[in-house]
């Protein structure tokens, strides 16, 4: 497969290191968070692998040119624009997770408006640009923020203050039913794949995808999702992890670098989270740009040959974030991202009962085609 392919997959897991994925998480610590990331990883990686063999088998198509191919205007209109509204959805719960982010830890006078406002702006750009254009963006922000990732990591798992008993602590509670919060958070980490459904038209040719790639994803999954959740209870404990509201942040302060310019981890692991969150949004809202570019075919609306119709829902996007970041708060934010996660683990899945209509569909006119 393509590098870019897991890029998509990858963005996804680790910007949810320092969301609501690991609150969520925390929250059934002892009532089922253990077995729900098994149940998540094993049901994240079915459906990485079902996306991906579907998508590779219509090289270069996205999911609304399939969908006009094999279905009436009055359901796959409709249902692209839903799609739209979800994927500019996700995209608003990382920018507001990371609007509270800052003004608990870093500009903390700031306006939250303000600062929204100039998160926004500077991914807003992104998201116009063309496909391929973003997947290129995508390589060259994680050229700079691998290294500083890969040092976290490493400064985390060989930091003095990791307790390993609070790690084996929590691992004991595997055998607890697993918990649908917990579960649907865990899943939620895989749905990096389903940005297929538009930048599939990137990949124009089929890939190789066997069960080394589908390893591949699995071994990573299974080393992020252990990470994120077992980390954070080395360092400050298993019994009242559920009451830290970043629980990444509070253990990256607990690190310190011996003989550097910045002593304290915390600052690096903002810089590197800000361009993950960066990444995060631009590619959920460049998405959305094109489901809403395709439902009002927005590429024909030019004023003397310019191209206005791309710029339309930018308003919207940004009104709509505003509004929605300065009517919640933290807890608010925590309380309907579960909700959105849980959603998405039967939406999702019963995608492919489409996924099979339309191979199908498409099976067919190929046949009446040839004959």
């Amino acid at each position: 497969m393509s590098r870019y392919y897991y890029y998509l997959i990858f963005i996804n897991m680790v910007a949810n290191i320092i969301a609501s994925v690991p609150s969520i998480l925390y929250e059934s610590h002892k009532e089922g968070s253990v077995s729900s990331m098994i149940l998540g990883l094993v049901a994240g990686t079915i459906i990485v692998t079902i996306y991906t063999r579907f998508f590779n088998a219509f090289p270069g198509m996205t999911l609304p040119d399939l969908l006009e191919k094999t279905t009436a205007k009055w359901f796959y209109k409709p249902f692209v624009l839903f799609l739209a509204f979800m994927w500019f959805f996700a995209g608003l719960i990382t920018l507001a997770t990371y609007t509270f982010l800052l003004i608990r830890y870093v500009t903390p006078e700031m306006p939250v408006i303000q600062i929204s406002l100039s998160i926004i702006l500077s991914v807003i750009f992104g998201c116009l640009m063309r496909t391929e254009r973003v997947l290129y963006t995508i390589e060259l922000i994680l050229l700079v923020t691998l290294p500083l990732i890969l040092f976290i990591f490493y400064k985390t798992y060989s930091g003095n203050s990791l307790e390993w008993d609070f790690v084996k602590e929590a691992a004991l509670y595997v055998n607890q039913l697993p918990d649908l919060n917990s579960f649907s958070a865990s899943f939620f980490l895989f749905l990096g794949v389903v940005n297929l459904f538009m930048f599939n038209r990137f990949f124009t040719k089929k890939q190789s995808f066997n069960w080394k790639h589908v390893t591949i994803i699995a071994i990573i999954s299974t080393l992020n999702m252990f990470t994120t959740y077992f980390i954070p209870i080395g360092y400050n404990g298993f019994e009242n992890i559920d009451e830290l509201v970043y629980p990444w942040i509070s253990t990256s302060d607990s690190i310190r670098m011996e003989y550097f310019m910045i002593e304290r981890v915390l600052f690096v692991f903002l810089l590197f989270y800000l361009g993950i969150a960066f990444v995060s949004i631009m590619i959920h809202w460049h998405v959305s740009i094109e489901f809403l570019k395709f439902v009002f075919n927005l590429e024909k609306l030019k004023i003397k040959g310019f191209k206005l119709g791309k710029f339309i829902p930018i308003p919207f996007f940004i009104g709509a974030s505003l509004f929605t970041i300065v009517k919640l708060n933290e807890y608010q934010l925590l309380r309907l991202s579960s909700i959105f996660y849980n959603s998405l683990i039967f939406f999702f899945p019963s995608m492919i009962l489409l996924f099979f209509f339309i191979k199908r569909s498409m099976k067919n006119a190929k046949q009446a085609k040839q004959n």
